[in-house]
């Protein structure tokens, strides 16, 4: 009985090591299958029509959306991205679109994706008016415009104008033109818009902000009858028998030669010193903002220009009008090359500046014609000071700062005239 046991067990740990090795065996068939399935699918998966014929079409697909993808990956510039979608569009897309729509829509936003807030595409229509604008700053409405951060605005307002009967103020801004909101109005383009016969009028919607740059702020539309300004861009003053004062409203095309012609003419007078008046003034002519200084700076360097090609000067002419005292007064309307004159003179050590800060408009507008009509403004770009000292967003800072009273008192004038005097030689 004891043998029989025995056997008993020998067969039942024969069958448990049978049962083990068909395990093993099962196991190791299942790694080399699964070997070969990966090996297979590493070498057939770019393989497009093999993957199909096994039934594997959502791999093939997948396959070629993980090429694309990895194609698109070296798209770094719009236009190729554009080129992409307008290519799917006009292949697959059952709808269609109008190419100038698209174009100005597309230009549009691309310039709200920039930090440039003066760069602006202008459709074929728009670019013909603008083309017609005369150069001047204000129009017969009665208004001398500026522009900050892309927006036209009133710098000043002249008396017994249109706009002055109709309540428009200083630091209002441009919201729209005959009820034309589809654009943010720069100041070439107000002045182009009311470039307009005598006795026409126009319809001009204005936004009044707290301060310069607040967003928001009351709106009222005005309808304003244009005329002739015969607004004098150049005045000259003698001012206690001996400081001759120079105020220039713009920076046009012959201001060097009217100023020059105003301090002859004071100093056939008798000025011994001068002011420079600059408050409110937007800028305009760069070439002739050198000129002006040219005629107090009798060397160096006038205003440094930063381009993506690198930093460029212009020097001073060396053939100055008169080395007698100078105070040149600012405020925070004074803009672009009014800024660069006020930043020549007091990096030269040649005027004091009486005043409040400069607007910080230190930057240049080009406006390229495009090849399939219409143009494009954008920041070519920036002045710096003679000492390198950046003017946009900044300003210029003056020597001595005072405010304007709300009295109607002119204080930074009469506090300018002072200074001059004071500096007159004994």
């Amino acid at each position: 009985m004891a043998k029989h046991g025995d056997n008993k067990q020998v067969a039942a740990s024969a069958r448990k090591a049978r049962e083990r090795n068909l395990r093993l065996i099962k196991a190791f068939l299942f790694v080399i299958s699964l070997a070969v399935a990966l090996c297979v699918g590493f070498f057939v998966r770019g393989d497009a029509k093999l993957l199909g014929a096994l039934g594997f079409e959502s791999l093939a697909g997948s396959s070629d959306a993980t090429a694309a993808g990895e194609q698109k990956n070296v798209y770094n510039s719009l236009s190729e991205r554009v080129d992409e979608v307008e290519g799917i569009l006009s292949e697959e897309s059952l709808d269609s679109f109008d190419l100038d729509q698209a174009t100005s829509s597309m230009l549009t936003a691309l310039a709200e994706a920039t930090e440039d807030p003066y760069l602006h595409y202008y459709d074929p229509a728009h670019y013909a008016l603008l083309e017609q604008d005369g150069g001047q700053g204000y129009e017969g409405i009665g208004v001398l415009f500026g522009e900050y951060g892309g927006h036209a605005y009133a710098v000043d307002v002249f008396d017994g104008s249109s706009a002055q009967a109709a309540g428009v103020k200083q630091g209002d801004f441009v919201v729209a033109i005959d009820g034309d909101r589809s654009r943010e109005w720069s100041q070439s383009e107000v002045v182009a818009a009311l470039d307009r016969e005598e006795g026409s009028t126009a319809v001009v919607t204005w936004r009044r902000p707290e301060t310069m740059g607040a967003e928001g702020g009351e709106e009222f539309t005005t309808v304003l009858t244009c005329s002739e300004s015969d607004e004098v861009n150049v005045e000259a003053t003698l001012e206690e028998g001996a400081v001759g004062v120079v105020t220039l409203r713009q920076i046009s095309a012959n201001s060097a030669d009217l100023v020059r012609e105003a301090v002859e003419s004071l100093e056939g007078q008798g000025a011994q010193a001068f002011v420079l008046d600059i408050r409110d003034t937007p800028g305009g002519y760069l070439s002739q903002a050198v000129e002006v200084a040219n005629l107090f700076v009798r060397n160096g360097t006038i205003v440094q220009i930063q381009t993506n090609s690198g930093v460029s000067t212009k020097q001073a002419s060396g053939e100055v009008l008169t080395d007698k005292p100078l105070v040149v007064l600012v405020n925070g309307n004074t803009a672009a090359a009014a800024e660069v004159l006020a930043a020549a003179l007091q990096d030269n050590q040649r005027a004091t500046l009486v005043g409040q800060t400069t607007l910080g408009k230190g930057s240049v507008q080009v406006v390229r014609e495009l090849s399939f009509g219409g143009a494009l403004r954008y920041t070519a770009a920036y002045y710096l000071s003679p000492q390198g000292r950046g003017i946009n967003g900044l300003g210029v800072a003056p020597d001595i700062v005072v405010g304007q009273q709300d009295d109607g008192s002119d204080t930074q004038m009469t506090l300018a005239v002072e200074t001059a005097q004071s500096s007159i030689p004994s």
